[in-house]
C-alpha cells in the first residue's frame, strides 16, 4: 500500500464522514495585517493539513466547502485567485494527497467552470480513485439545494415514466452518490449555519461551531472537537 496514511479500524465515537465548513479566511488575514487574498491560500494550506490528519484518525470521508454556487458574487480578483488555488490544489496538491494513499473527489456542477479547471479535476480524480485510506471530497461550484435539484432531474432523466420521486432516488443521484451521510460537520469562524451546505447528507449530523478561523484551526483543535462529538449520544429521532 502507497503512502503513509491507512484506514486504520475506526472506534465507536470516530465519524465516517466529516464535513468541513472552511470560514473565516478573509477575517484572518485583516486581524494579522495580511491581504485578505493571501486569507485563502493560508486555508487552502490548511485543509490539506486538517484533511489527512482527519484520515489518519481514522475517518473515511473528509468533505469541504472550498468553493460555493454563491461565491461567484465575489469581486473578480477574489474569484480569478480562487480558481487559480483550486488549479494548483487539482493539478499539484493533488500528487500529496496520492502519495498519502488519499482518494480526491470533486463534487458540484461544471457549470462556469474554465476547460482548464475541469480537464484537472478530472485528471485528479483518474489519478487517486484507487487509493484506499480515505476520500477527500471537495465541494467546488457547490450548493445543497443546487445538488438536490440536479438529483431530481437526474431521476424524471433517467425514467422519465416515473410518477413520483422517492427519497431513494435523490440519494442515488447526488453528486458523488457512493459517499454517505455526514455525521459531523464542522464550521469555523463563529459562524452559526449551514449556508447550504450538503443539505441532504447533513440531516442527521451533529453540528459543532467555534469562533477560530480556519486558517488558525489546528490539529489539537480537531482532536477537541472529535473529542465532543465522542460525547454525543446520537438519536437519529428516537
Amino acid at each position: 500500500m502507497k503512502g503513509s496514511v491507512s484506514l486504520t479500524k475506526k472506534s465507536s465515537t470516530t465519524p465516517v464522514h466529516l464535513g468541513l465548513i472552511l470560514d473565516g479566511n478573509r477575517r484572518w488575514a485583516t486581524e494579522n495585517g495580511l491581504p485578505t487574498l493571501e486569507g485563502h491560500r493560508k486555508g487552502y494550506e490548511n485543509l490539506k493539513t486538517i484533511g489527512i490528519e482527519a484520515i489518519a484518525q481514522g475517518i473515511q470521508y473528509v468533505s469541504a466547502y472550498v468553493f460555493s454556487t454563491e461565491n461567484w458574487n465575489r469581486s473578480e480578483q477574489e474569484v480569478d485567485y480562487l480558481m487559480k488555488l483550486l488549479l494548483r490544489i487539482a493539478k499539484t496538491e493533488v500528487k500529496q494527497l496520492h502519495k498519502e494513499n488519499i482518494r480526491v473527489r470533486f463534487l458540484g456542477s461544471n457549470d462556469k467552470l474554465s476547460d482548464q479547471i475541469i480537464k484537472a479535476i478530472t485528471s485528479a480524480e483518474e489519478l487517486t480513485k484507487n487509493n484506499t485510506a480515505g476520500t477527500l471530497a471537495l465541494c467546488l461550484n457547490y450548493g445543497g439545494q443546487q445538488e438536490i435539484v440536479a438529483a431530481v432531474n437526474s431521476a424524471l432523466k433517467n425514467d422519465p415514466t416515473k410518477q413520483e420521486i422517492t427519497a431513494q432516488d435523490i440519494e442515488q443521484n447526488l453528486y458523488g452518490a457512493d459517499i454517505p451521510p455526514i455525521d459531523f460537520m464542522i464550521r469555523t469562524s463563529g459562524e452559526k449555519r449551514l449556508s447550504n451546505f450538503m443539505l441532504w447528507r447533513v440531516s442527521y449530523s451533529e453540528l459543532y461551531f467555534t469562533d477560530t478561523y480556519w486558517p488558525a484551526f489546528t490539529v489539537s483543535d480537531l482532536e477537541i472537537a472529535l473529542a465532543e462529538f465522542g460525547r454525543r449520544k446520537r438519536r437519529f429521532g428516537n
